[in-house]
């Protein structure tokens, strides 16, 4: 027989998830890397902060954005940078984005039987200076792409991303060349799109782009409701 407190039924068996919602996305062009995500953390309809940025820098060259249950996005990203700074004491250079995304598989691999609920993609730039996208599952199968979303609102951002980016399924369309400026303005418009749609996305869009010139961020505001 349940218990019951007045926030609702009392539960005894183990339940260590939790879904704090975000989303993330990446876009990779000839000499840069976007990642980007929303910067609201929420479980249920309740809103836990309206600032908590979903993208980690690990290197000069390397950003992770994460989603998912948000204790094991902050454990995770330890892990990394920990592994990170071991690496480079030991091989006195730094970690390439390709070797990270290598490293967080075998990570994810290695928790495979309690895994870490998050949605991982790395993005960065390559050891020919190109952008390069990874993305991953919870158990750590991994690919690169060139664009790709996760998270709360993925299933509305990456049809869009297809459309714009992929130009899937289209007949007698130019495929041109994605410039940085036009992919920082794909990520805002889509961005803005699900924020109308998805509860669990909003308030602030924090965007990190990676060039041969490092990292900057840009910081947009999202609806707040």
């Amino acid at each position: 027989m349940k218990e019951y407190h007045y926030t609702g039924p009392v539960e005894h068996r183990f339940s260590p998830y939790a879904f704090n919602g975000g989303t993330v996305l990446a876009v990779a062009g000839e000499d840069f890397a976007i990642v980007a995500s929303d910067t609201r953390l929420s479980e249920g309809y309740s809103i836990h902060s309206r600032d908590s940025p979903k993208c980690y820098k690990l290197t000069d060259t390397t950003v992770i954005g994460c989603s998912g249950f948000h204790g094991d996005c902050l454990t995770l990203t330890k892990i990394i940078d920990a592994r990170l700074k071991m690496y480079k004491h030991s091989n006195n250079k730094t970690m390439t984005c390709g070797a990270i995304a290598a490293m967080l598989s075998t990570i994810l691999y290695g928790r495979r039987f309690f895994p870490y609920y998050v949605y991982n993609i790395i993005g960065g730039l390559d050891e020919e200076g190109k952008g390069a996208v990874y993305s991953f599952d919870p158990v750590g199968s991994y690919q690169r792409d060139t664009y790709k979303a996760g998270g709360s609102a993925s299933a509305m951002l990456q049809p869009l991303l297809d459309n714009q980016i992929g130009f899937k399924n289209m007949e007698g369309v130019q495929h041109v060349p994605l410039t940085q400026d036009k992919a920082v303005q794909l990520v805002k418009d889509v961005f803005i799109s699900a924020a109308e749609r998805d509860v669990y996305t909003g308030d602030a869009l924090r965007i990190c782009i990676i060039n041969k010139e490092g990292i900057s961020e840009q910081t947009i505001p999202l609806r707040k409701d």
